[in-house]
């Protein structure tokens, strides 16, 4: 008589219990627009037979012991438990209008149920877009997002998974040779610097208060939700024209030359010029895992290589009413950021945090995380999308974009790249910054003046 094999609970990960406690529980809200209507049969064949479901977190109950701690518990999928189809026009005065308002109400005390795995997909069929749900406890961003475009398909080669990633890149190389000893005391100054300010700022230090601010219970507020549309040639061409530059360099810069621009609309009183304002990023720990070894990691049929894995790190910007080119945005953007991967301020804070869930318990690391977000302006992330144009069911895919659950900050904004486009949501709320639209037009101009002037540069130099 063969034996049969019971599969155990699995814990779930520090990060993923943090991200469980009622205080945070953030669940990433992604959009998906798509060129015709929607076949929802078809959809629902897709995601069913897709790669996303073979993974354990997404067919797993999140339950927990009498001791209150969370384990993952494997369960049969039922998919119309978890494709929700909504027929009926929203309010809004376009499509993309009609999606963001449902996406603004979603970011409020939306909690999914836990009666089934943390997931969901919204069929706006009226709107030809898609709503995908997902708890952030399943995983980080870029894990979700590599594994979720398992189920589409490139559009010029049908019957290949998307490319994610971004182009390869041309490494700059200074002229000199490097001073070991001094790039180690280097190190290790920005280290001490950086972890300092992360400790103060879980404690007491803050932001001075501005129209931008937000605060304890803000993530309460109902919210408004904006899209601000980059091309990412335009980006390219920015960071062409500063040596060593990278994108995030560049949406820095314009993060900062467009809070400033709206700060001077908004501010009913000057304000002082150099004012810090901070924002919080969220930085990968481990390298992007392509489809392929998404693959591979479906096949050993284990999430213990799953998870969330990155760190915090606090990026200050500074206003200013105005610099002598736009580009010097970019340019003070690189410099600090520099200074901060010259740091191990990212994997001091996941390892500090790993220690606090472990040794401590979730609740004392929930409240210095709370703290820090309470005591800093805004969020921001980037994550790496589709290089190609991409289907699902033959259909053609024309936006991804994604956006969480809200926080006390009264700004958070994710950018998702996709073909050769960038679209970044402005998630505010709308009691601090009722005006989000004017917002995304201010960090629009604000990249289209920072490539004239590269443009500029570069003709004077030719």
């Amino acid at each position: 008589m063969g034996s049969l094999e019971i599969e155990r609970d699995e814990p779930v990960t520090p990060a993923g219990r943090l991200f469980l406690r009622p205080e945070m529980d953030q669940i990433i809200n992604s959009v998906v627009g798509v060129k015709n209507p929607l076949d929802v049969e078809a959809v629902k064949t897709e995601i069913a037979n897709s790669m996303m479901l073979k993974h354990p977190r997404f067919c797993s109950l999140m339950v927990r012991d009498p001791n209150g701690r969370e384990y993952w518990r494997k369960t049969q999928i039922d998919i119309d438990h978890h494709v929700i189809v909504k027929p009926d026009p929203l309010d809004g005065d376009d499509d993309e209008d009609a999606a963001n308002n449902y996406l603004a109400d979603l970011s409020v005390s939306s909690p999914l149920s836990t009666d089934k795995p943390l997931w969901e997909i919204h069929l706006l069929t009226a709107h030809k877009c898609a709503v995908v749900r997902i708890h952030h406890a399943l995983g980080d961003g870029i894990s979700l997002m590599s594994l979720f475009l398992a189920c589409f398909r490139r559009a010029d080669l049908p019957d290949q998974i998307p490319t994610i990633g971004s182009e390869p890149q041309t490494k700059h190389r200074s002229g000199g040779r490097r001073n070991p000893v001094w790039e180690l005391l280097t190190f290790v100054w920005y280290t001490l610097v950086y972890v300092v300010e992360f400790v103060l700022r879980s404690l007491w230090v803050k932001d001075r208060k501005t129209p931008i601010s937000g605060g304890a219970g803000v993530e309460l507020w109902p919210r408004k939700l904006a899209t601000a549309k980059f091309r990412l040639d335009d980006m390219k061409a920015v960071k062409t024209a500063i040596p060593n530059a990278t994108i995030n360099d560049v949406l820095f810069g314009v993060i900062s030359a467009g809070l400033s621009r709206y700060l001077d609309h908004r501010s009913p009183i000057k304000l002082q010029e150099g004012l810090q304002i901070t924002g919080m990023a969220m930085v990968n720990l481990r390298k992007q895992p392509g489809l392929q070894e998404m693959a591979e990691m479906m096949e050993s049929k284990s999430g213990s290589r799953w998870g969330n894995k990155f760190g915090i790190i606090l990026l200050p910007i500074y206003y200013h009413k105005a610099l002598a080119t736009p580009l010097h945005y970019v340019k003070k953007a690189k410099t600090m950021i520099d200074k901060k991967k010259r740091s191990l301020e990212a994997h001091f804070s996941y390892n500090i945090g790993y220690f606090l869930m472990n040794y401590v318990g979730s609740k004392i690391a929930c409240l210095l995380n709370y703290r820090i977000v309470c005591n800093t302006t805004f969020t921001i992330s980037n994550v790496l999308g589709p290089r190609e144009e991409i289907t699902i069911t033959g259909n053609p895919v024309t936006f991804i974009r994604a956006n969480t659950m809200a926080l006390p900050h009264a700004i958070t904004m994710h950018m998702v790249s996709y073909a050769g486009r960038a679209d970044m949501q402005i998630l505010a709320a709308k009691d601090i910054v009722p005006d989000p639209k004017f917002l995304a037009k201010c960090f629009e101009e604000a990249l289209l003046e920072m490539k004239e002037a590269a443009e500029a540069e570069a003709t004077s130099r030719s």
